[in-house]
């Protein structure tokens, strides 16, 4: 018995010891809200109160002291998130996560980012304001590296802390114009489809513009998918896997004083963005005599952009024009070292780059380059063939002035100086959305564009020679996408279709008119909106377009061939107004009937892998809902049945029962089990919440969670083939700005303000988020300091 005790006393001391060893670590290792730091190059003392969600209220005498505190505070709740961020354009990732990511950092390292960054760098004006703040920011980022206690993720991955300088910034920003583009696979997918089973196929896949489709509308003032159609799978796989935000889409919409019942300015934005934890947006309200702005931040880059202030409001959305070009190279068939230029032959460049790995060997590796940029044959598994493809993209092939725009949006006083900072943004292409406390609503789509003959098709791999030259005829800003207060009370924007553009329909990669379709129709109906009625909006989960598909799939499908059940859920989905509610069982069928309606049509002709891509595209959305209206498409055949001719019904029909079929196998025969919750739900991943282990400590939920894809709360999905659609995009933020009442404007986060797992706001907002609830952003200074929860104190070192 004594020897038992002694063993007992013996485990219970460890224990003791281990905790006691974990709570010193944490207590080290969380960020520090309170007391008082010293900070190099101040020039006075700045105060940073933080508010009940951890959200800092930075005060300060001058504005590189606001900055450096704010790179400092910055970097304290995100390093990691800063980290990870500028390693991808750079090609960094192997070096922390091993030779798994190999093929990811030399697709990155071939698309140039890291080198543009390099050309921008040498020829960048220093003394620029925006440079300096930019540079202050560093400052306060490196400041916290120095002196702060370290993230546990660098412990866990071995990572050594180093410094950030200028060329982190635009690499970070060089991977957000990627990230914009990312989410279209289409370009070589088509010219796949077009190649292998002929022109009849593409006629309904909904690649051109929709002559019938909500448009957004112009309104002049009176005075890609391309890119990532050669990202591999394996590439998106991988950034997914580290959770890393991908940019997707958005809605924003801004209502004129004479539609909002108090007849002032409301503005509305929620980015929609790959989740990932932490989330993308790091806020922060920054307060100098000469500057104020509450502004949401990308990590590792010092101007918001998304802010407001007491003057006006800005916002985004994707654009999703075609800013990316690929073409066929001639190689010379006497010396395969050289490629064609007009009637000569050049000699093709060869890049080498050294990558970085975790516990291996370095791998250096080349690839070839034209004048139109990187040939990405063995670089993109995109690519079939032997024919070299290289690739034009406008990020890299221009200067880069996207920090000189983001200072000068955060500076605006007025609709004319927000205006006159965006055509410095050349890529990645936005719809910027805008609203002021003067009555102004505005929408500009700020990118480069340039004009492309009505008999071009850009979609598909150019020819040498032939097609779309790469020496582009560009469009002034001025005739670019836009609208100023126009008569109808309102500008939005919803990665739809835009009017018009200099005499031309422009291509690009919009998404279907869902969205676009239920703003309009909802913003039509009312003159009263408040802050209220636009936060139920901004969670509005209903779809009248999904409501018209079902009535086409059910006028269609054979019912003499359903069984009792089946005929009840039918008649269950006749009376179903396109509510995405946690409760809903049409929801589940519906979504269920149209994934087996989709393989069922396609796969047979485009076969696994082209079908496993197909799924991943733009316009997979834009065809829902005409091919449930086209019965005599080509693609209705199952040409694996060489004996039977497959029509419209049969492909339906089939498609209703196998996805009854699989919920049942799911959840059992009681169709009144089937809710929406159950295959619907969130959980925000962390990179290293891959770790079976580490799971519930670094990844937050999951949740059940209301929505689907192309509604307003736009929660979207991959589809797999599974009864399950775990959500991985949706509002990175759903912010409402009311002029008639700032200071009680009002956010949300999709976890919470810190990346941090030992800060009390790491998920300290999820379960909000997902009930659709909001919070004030807080910018009454004697509120402020009433409510503060910590306050921070950031000392010049020379005067203590």
């Amino acid at each position: 018995m004594k020897l038992f005790k002694k063993i007992g006393l013996w485990f219970l001391t460890i224990v003791a010891v281990l905790a006691l060893i974990a709570t010193v670590f944490v207590i080290r290792n969380k960020p520090d809200y309170s007391g008082s730091q010293l900070l190099e190059k101040l020039a006075d003392t700045v105060t940073v109160r933080y508010d009940t969600y951890g959200i800092p209220h930075i005060y300060a005498e001058n504005e590189l002291d606001a900055f450096r505190s704010l790179g400092y505070v910055h970097a304290q709740d995100r390093l990691w998130q800063m980290e990870l961020l500028r390693r991808i354009g750079k090609g960094g990732l192997s070096e922390v996560f091993g030779a798994d990511l190999i093929k990811t950092d030399r697709f990155f390292l071939a698309l140039g980012i890291d080198d543009a960054s390099a050309e921008t760098l040498a020829t960048l004006d220093r003394n620029r304001i925006s440079v300096q703040l930019t540079q202050a920011y560093l400052d306060g980022i490196n400041a916290f590296i120095a002196n702060g206690p370290t993230p546990v993720e660098f412990y866990l991955t071995g990572l050594e802390k180093k410094p950030f300088e200028l060329k982190d910034v635009y690499n970070t920003m060089g991977y957000m114009a990627f990230s914009f583009a990312i989410a279209h696979k289409s370009d070589p997918l088509l010219t796949d489809i077009k190649d292998k089973l002929g022109t009849a196929y593409l006629a309904d896949l909904q690649i051109d513009v929709d002559p019938a489709t909500t448009w957004i509308k112009n309104y002049p003032a009176a005075s890609a998918d391309s890119l990532s159609a050669l990202a591999t799978a394996s590439v998106m796989k991988s950034l997914e896997s580290l959770s890393i935000p991908l940019f997707e889409g958005s809605n924003s919409w801004v209502l004129a004083p004479e539609k909002t019942k108090k007849g002032k300015v409301i503005f509305a934005n929620d980015p929609h963005i790959g989740y990932a934890q932490p989330s993308v947006w790091y806020e922060a309200h920054l307060s100098t005599p000469s500057y104020e702005k509450y502004g949401y931040h990308l990590a590792g880059v010092p101007f918001p952009i998304l802010g407001h202030d007491r003057k006006l409001a800005y916002g985004m959305t994707m654009f999703e024009n075609d800013d990316v070009d690929f073409y066929y190279e001639e190689i010379d068939p006497t010396d395969s070292t050289r490629y064609r230029i007009g009637d000569a032959w050049e000699p093709i460049e060869t890049i080498t780059k050294t990558i970085k790995v975790k516990d291996a060997e370095e791998v250096v590796f080349s690839y070839k380059k034209t004048n139109k940029g990187p040939v990405l044959n063995g670089i993109a598994d995109q690519i079939n063939g032997e024919r070299p493809v290289s690739m034009w993209w406008i990020y890299t092939k221009h200067e880069n002035r996207v920090i000189d725009a983001l200072y000068k949006m955060s500076h605006a006083q007025n609709i004319n100086d927000f205006r006159n900072a965006l055509p410095n943004i050349h890529a990645p292409g936005l719809n910027i959305m805008y609203g002021d406390a003067e009555g102004n609503v505005a929408w500009w789509a700020t990118a480069k564009l340039y004009r492309i003959a009505d008999s071009l098709h850009t979609k598909f791999i150019q020819e040498t020679g032939t097609g779309l030259s790469i020496d582009k005829d560009y469009i002034d800003f001025s005739e670019n996408p836009q609208a100023e207060n126009p008569p109808w009370g309102y500008v939005y924007s919803a990665n739809n279709q835009p009017d018009s553009i200099a005499g031309m329909l422009y291509p690009g990669y919009y998404l279907p008119e869902n969205r676009a379709k239920r703003i309009v129709d909802l913003l039509d109906k009312k003159k009263d909106w408040d802050r209220e009625s636009v936060g139920a909006m901004l969670n509005d989960v209903t779809s009248p377009v999904d409501v018209a598909v079902v009535k086409d799939l059910i006028k269609t499908i054979d019912t003499e061939r359903l069984d009792a059940r089946e005929k009840l859920l039918l008649e269950r989905l006749k009376v179903w107004q396109g509510e995405y509610s946690t409760t809903s069982i049409e929801a589940t069928v519906y979504t269920g009937w149209v994934y087996q309606y989709l393989e069922h049509t396609f796969k047979d002709e485009l076969g696994e892998a082209l079908f496993t891509q197909f799924i991943t595209t733009h316009f997979l959305k834009r065809l829902i809902a005409p091919m449930a209206h086209s019965p005599e498409s080509v693609w209705w055949d199952d040409i694996s049945t060489a004996d039977t001719r497959e029509t419209q019904q049969d492909i339906f029909t089939m498609a209703f029962k196998q996805a009854l079929s699989a919920l049942e196998t799911k959840f059992g025969a009681d169709p009144d089990t089937w809710t929406w919750e159950k295959v619907h739900t969130l959980e925000h991943g962390h990179p290293i919440g891959q770790v079976k282990a580490l799971r519930s400590f670094f990844n937050v939920g999951p949740f059940p969670i209301a929505g689907t894809r192309e509604v307003i709360n736009n929660t979207g999905f991959g589809y797999d083939g599974s009864v399950d659609y775990p959500v991985n995009v949706g509002p990175s933020t759903r912010r409402i700005i009311d002029f008639s009442d700032v200071e009680n404007s009002i956010s949300i986060l999709p976890t919470g303000q810190s990346g941090n797992p030992f800060s009390k706001h790491y998920q300290d907002q999820a379960e909000m988020y997902v009930q659709g609830k909001f919070r004030k952003m807080m910018m009454n200074e004697a509120e402020i300091k009433e409510t503060a929860k910590d306050v921070l104190t950031f000392y010049p070192l020379k005067s203590r």
